[in-house]
């Protein structure tokens, strides 16, 4: 049977990128298979968190996912560290795990930078928790970007070596969904940088808490180039910033990037920039407004988020338990 997986990390707000990126795709995933959604806060506290802020945006996630389309009743959301095997899984996975394997990660040595003495262990070796989120469940299918290839093929690794070693059927190895059309969405200031929560300015970013007047000045603050708008999609060469305000277009109309270009071919950034606004007030609105109405009511979403521990509870527990009689705990 198959169990698609995927988490998101309750820090700061969720952005245009998180939502073309991710959980639209998941949306559409929930109606072709059984999908299990975690918001994995244990992953957040490799940077430090203001506890009470952390909590708000485990509740902002649980708002974003549902009010983007996400069936709760279908497709289980819960929070990662009310599941206690997650935390146990990982341990018993670092205990597997080479240290070889971990040196070649590059998101650690991007994220820890000339500081990577001072990172906390958390951050070096969060892959193998991600490991441990995924193989819990027995995923069959993950979906991932491109940065996060490199953390499934570790799981992959994972669970191929710990089944050799006991000679067991213990984890499935996952596979990757990368949907063709999935968008990377790029910073508003610059586009050869992917849209980021922890970007400084919130001039690089689209929330999906921003209302219609923030949304507006930001596109119109967007950086461009002093070309117009070219012909043809391989014209977009070398222009970042256009092909990121093109592909948001394609996105968030469901065009093809060839048709968005087409459409606007030889045009001035300000024509387009305000089709641009208009589509994603259109769109992004409702979302906004569904989510500021779920948060006036923590209490139901709380309920919603324990109705899904459960469930994953449910499957975690079978897993967790084979784990420990394999390894003779």
């Amino acid at each position: 049977m198959s169990l698609v997986f995927s988490g998101i990390q309750p820090t700061g707000n969720l952005h245009l990128g998180n939502y073309l990126g991710a959980v639209r795709q998941w949306v559409a995933l929930q109606a072709q298979h059984p999908c299990l959604f975690c918001i994995v806060d244990l992953h957040a506290i490799t940077v430090p968190q203001d506890p009470a802020a952390l909590r708000q945006a485990v509740l902002e996630v649980a708002a974003a996912f549902i009010a983007s389309g996400i069936n709760p009743d279908k497709s289980p959301i819960y929070v990662q560290s009310r599941v206690a095997a997650h935390a146990e899984l990982a341990w018993i996975l670092s205990c597997h795990t080479p240290l070889g394997w971990l040196n070649r990660m590059t998101q650690f040595k991007e994220k820890a930078g000339k500081a990577k003495d001072n990172a906390v262990l958390g951050l070096y070796s969060y892959p193998v928790l991600m490991a441990a989120d995924i193989l819990l469940y027995r995923a069959t299918h993950v979906p991932v970007g491109e940065d996060q290839k490199q953390h499934l093929e570790l799981a992959r690794d994972i669970a191929g070596a710990f089944n050799r070693h006991y000679n067991s059927e213990t984890f499935i190895l996952p596979e990757p969904l990368i949907p063709a059309a999935a968008a990377r969405i790029m910073s508003l200031r610059d586009g050869t940088k992917k849209m980021s929560k922890s970007d400084e300015s919130d001039y690089s970013r689209i929330n999906l808490k921003d209302d219609n007047d923030a949304l507006r000045l930001k596109i119109q603050k967007a950086k461009t180039d002093p070309l117009p708008l070219p012909e043809t999609v391989a014209a977009l060469e070398g222009r970042p910033e256009a092909a990121n305000l093109l592909q948001i277009y394609a996105a968030i109309t469901g065009v093809t990037l060839a048709e968005a270009v087409a459409q606007y071919a030889g045009q001035t950034f300000s024509a387009f920039k305000k089709d641009l606004t208009e589509a994603l007030v259109a769109h992004l609105a409702p979302i906004r407004e569904e989510m500021a109405r779920l948060l006036t009511d923590p209490a139901q979403l709380s309920v919603h988020l324990k109705n899904g521990q459960q469930a994953a509870e449910n499957i975690a527990q079978n897993t967790i338990e084979n784990v420990r009689q394999q390894i003779g705990l």
